[in-house]
């Protein structure tokens, strides 16, 4: 087994504690059939805006940078330098010019990849899905591996390192999660018989997919008007970057917003017992929506700033931690990022938009209640030993490269000095469109957690053998975690016996 926690003198308590819980979840099972505390979540809340400031900064951003995007577009778009701002970069080198319609097409290729894609993934969601998380887990760091050999053989040296750090990256990681990969294929078939059988979320991700593709025609354009200009590589790469920068947060935000509504509805479903309940809400997917763009928009404008990054730096520390071994100078030196990280998660975390969704708190309130929620009841070890949502991201990361080698492989015919340039953003570009249509698993994965730490019998009411298979892998955790504190403390202690020994006289 992987991921155990750092050492501590207060462990044992609180796994006990865990422990405990979970048994009282397995006995619930038996003969408690009350349902107050879920009546009781799905009780309509009163609804407040929150986060206001992170929603002015992000509709000040979006406007701002349209108009920069809209400007430099038209600027070489049928004729060079229209609104004669090449004036503000005749001190820097000057570079081939070109025009925006030269490099539009190639973007417009990955928008329609990228869409084909997550259609696609969407499309083949209940029949395939799982034979497409296993193909994305194994086939990424061959997929990488292949791009780092043709950017050596193309005379790119630093993307060829970065593309082989990432294989390697990702070949490490996988090979360090492999025992964990069958409980989390089977988190994620259920999660997908889940949303398959709501064909409304599944049109709330087309819908925000189509919405992404529109504002990418405006960011592409801007882009293309970028490498079309005449300034020197090292001015197109800094404002490429800026670029990619605020289309990452708007595709998180949208991402996020997606993750939002379908979870709302998703948790109802496994409240009131399926979408054809009797006690089922109406509309609640317009509820969904309308809270989702309007009260709840500024708190997922301020977690898509961060959770991404934080969420991935965890995997690969975890996935790192699990491999060190005995190695105490090493481990010191991670444990420390471990905890730092695990701090950040605490008010930085994915399940927060569940909460979001069905209380309408703001982020960081809706984090620290669910990673509060998760540790009361032990369920942290579960969601820590799970890694659905790496998979997924895999799924995503390939989705972008696939997408990013389409357009790099036209723009390599037409000008092979802009192949890395255009490639680059046009895999960005591919891997937010596929993750608007990923992202719909994994607001049922988020809520299958936050149900299973309210009340167990929910998820054993919906399927029985998830509810076993979480229950089994979530006590065989919590007893490798208080085996390891026990073997540590156990350790120290002697290791404190010896010292005073030695300082005893003879």
């Amino acid at each position: 087994m992987n991921d155990f926690p750092s050492p501590s003198s207060d462990d044992s308590a609180s796994i006990a504690s865990a422990d405990q819980s979970a048994r009282r979840s397995r006995r619930s099972v038996d003969g408690s059939h009350s349902l107050s505390r879920s009546h009781t979540l799905s009780t309509e809340p009163s609804r407040h805006w929150r986060d206001v400031f992170w929603l002015s900064v992000f509709i000040v951003h979006l406007i701002g940078l349209g108009l920069i995007l809209a400007v430099l577009g038209l600027n070489r778009f049928r004729k060079t330098d229209r609104l004669n701002i090449d004036r503000f970069t005749n001190s820097l080198h000057k570079n081939d010019e070109g025009l925006t319609e030269n490099y539009w097409p190639l973007y417009a290729v990955a928008g329609g990849v990228g869409t084909f894609l997550g259609w696609a993934w969407l499309l083949l969601l209940g029949s395939r899905a799982n034979q497409m998380m296993k193909v994305s887990v194994h086939i990424l760091t061959t997929y990488l591996a292949v791009i780092s050999v043709l950017c050596f053989w193309g005379e790119q040296f630093f993307w060829g390192v970065a593309f082989a750090i990432g294989a390697a990256l990702q070949f490490l990681y996988v090979i360090s999660v492999m025992d964990r990969l069958p409980f989390s294929m089977l988190v994620l078939q259920k999660a997908v018989k889940l949303v398959w059988n709501l064909p409304q979320a599944m049109r709330v991700a087309y819908a925000f997919m189509l919405v992404m593709l529109l504002w990418m025609a405006l960011w592409s354009f801007g882009a293309s008007g970028v490498v079309a200009s005449n300034m020197a590589d090292s001015g197109r790469w800094w404002l490429l970057v800026v670029f990619s920068v605020s289309l990452f947060w708007t595709g998180a935000v949208l991402c996020n917003t997606v993750h939002v509504i379908v979870s709302g509805i998703v948790f109802l479903v496994l409240i009131h017992g399926g979408p054809e309940a009797a006690s089922m809400p109406p509309n609640s997917l317009m509820k969904s929506l309308r809270y989702a763009v309007t009260t709840s928009f500024g708190s997922i404008c301020y977690g898509s700033l961060f959770t991404a990054a934080i969420r991935a730096l965890r995997w690969e520390i975890r996935g790192f931690r699990s491999k060190i071994g005995n190695n105490e100078c090493l481990l010191c030196c991670v444990d420390f990022l471990f905890h730092l990280v695990e701090t950040l998660v605490r008010f930085f975390n994915k399940y927060a938009y569940v909460q979001i969704a069905v209380h309408g708190k703001s982020f960081n309130h809706s984090a620290r209640d669910a990673w509060e929620l998760f540790q009361s009841t032990g369920v942290e070890a579960l969601i820590a030993y799970d890694c659905s949502g790496a998979v997924l991201l895999m799924g995503t990361i390939l989705g972008g490269l696939i997408t990013g080698t389409c357009s790099g492989v036209w723009t390599w015919f037409r000008n092979s000095d802009r192949v890395i340039m255009v490639g680059s953003t046009a895999m960005l570009m591919g891997m937010i469109l596929v993750g608007v249509a990923m992202v719909v698993v994994e607001s049922a994965v988020t809520s299958i957690y936050i149900c299973y730490a309210e009340d167990p019998l929910l998820i054993h009411r919906w399927d029985t053998e998830l509810f076993n298979q979480m229950s089994e892998t979530l006590h065989q955790r919590l007893q490798y975690r208080s085996a390891r504190v026990r073997e540590v403390l156990t350790q120290n202690r002697l290791d404190g016996g010896g010292h005073i020994q030695e300082s005893i006289p003879v």
